[in-house]
């Protein structure tokens, strides 16, 4: 309805408003007539092609992101908008804790990687159901990302996503069972994650981003 578009605006920013529900659209256009620095895009975020959306001037992602679409979302604007140099987003909190993860957390996952390989994340605030309308049966919270200048890890993409992604298909799993399906004898497994400092029984979600890229770097 505009009030996260309206306090933006009051700073002075800048807004682009990206809405894709067709029924709050009259109503955010409206609140915002006769505000010159804010643009109402209709548009849906998990189609849109932010290299074009976007000039090339620094942008800050502030939204209150619908919780089914929140991690696809904020997985393109990192890959994509890299002009997006930091993200506020609110997302249901079992979704934030995923984000921001480190190894050995709970919530630690492939995800968890994929944004230590582009930024630096924490939660900032815990936020109750009692806050919204209606409300929500799910806890959210604050999560706060910033780009970083590059990735951490000097290794080609494709060969560190797949070496991720067979980590954690099978959770259950050791790193050595993963090397394995990824076309290691189980002997070379053993000597290859032991060559990289790594126990070959150690699982996915103890392994950081750095161990991750060097497994990933030690395959052929």
């Amino acid at each position: 309805m505009g009030s996260l578009t309206l306090a933006l605006a009051e700073t002075g920013a800048r807004v682009r408003a990206i809405e894709f529900d067709r029924a709050l659209l009259p109503a955010l256009r409206e609140v915002t007539t006769g505000i010159d620095n804010v643009d109402v895009v209709a548009a849906d975020a998990t189609r849109i092609d932010w290299a074009n959306e976007l000039d090339d001037e620094p942008w800050i992602l502030c939204a209150n992101l619908p919780y089914n679409v929140a991690v696809p979302v904020v997985m393109a604007v990192l890959e994509e908008a890299s002009t997006v140099e930091r993200l506020v987003i609110l997302v249901q909190r079992e979704v934030g804790e995923r984000l921001v993860a480190g190894p050995g957390d709970e919530h630690y996952g492939p995800v968890s990687v994929r944004v230590a390989y582009r930024a630096t994340g924490e939660l900032t605030r815990r936020v109750s159901p009692s806050v919204f309308w209606p409300r929500p049966e799910v806890a959210s919270v604050l999560v706060r990302l910033e780009r970083l200048p590059s990735p951490p890890v000097d290794v080609e993409p494709a060969r560190l996503w797949r070496v991720v992604d067979a980590g954690f298909a099978e959770r259950r799993k050791t790193m050595r069972s993963a090397v394995v399906r990824l076309g290691e004898e189980p002997g070379r497994a053993d000597d290859l994650l032991r060559e990289q400092g790594i126990d070959p029984r150690a699982r996915a979600e103890r392994l950081s981003l750095a161990e991750f890229a060097r497994i990933a770097g030690a395959l052929p």
